[in-house]
């Protein structure tokens, strides 16, 4: 049976996603040169370079759970020098969801978003 679902994201340049990640809360676990294992509680990360990569015309997105505490985890990231995505403030959406959205240095969005 299937136990997890792992994304594989592309990267542009390895010290800057490094950077990115650890700044949002990920550890790197691993740093096989072209491709990096990241974790953060129960979520893991993988990525993959991807040097021909155009960030502004990436279609790579994943969405983050989150458990509890999303304003906290809002406000942290915005502290911590982090963009919000124009488009993507917190907000309560019509799904039930708290949600809110960044762009890492590739071009991947990413929402994180909480029931409520």
């Amino acid at each position: 049976m299937i136990s997890a679902v792992i994304p594989k994201l592309p990267f542009i340049n390895k010290d800057e996603t490094i950077d990115f990640y650890n700044t949002i809360g990920f550890q790197l676990d691993a740093d096989y040169g072209p491709y990096l294992i990241f974790s953060l509680e129960h979520t893991e990360l993988h990525f993959f370079s991807h040097d021909n990569l155009n960030p502004k015309k990436s279609d790579f997105m994943i969405y983050l759970r989150v458990n509890a505490e999303i304003e906290k985890l809002y406000n942290k990231l915005i502290e911590s020098g982090i963009s919000i995505h124009p488009n993507g403030k917190l907000e309560k959406k019509p799904w039930n969801q708290m949600e809110f959205s960044i762009i890492d240095p590739n071009g991947t969005l990413l929402t994180f978003g909480q029931f409520v």
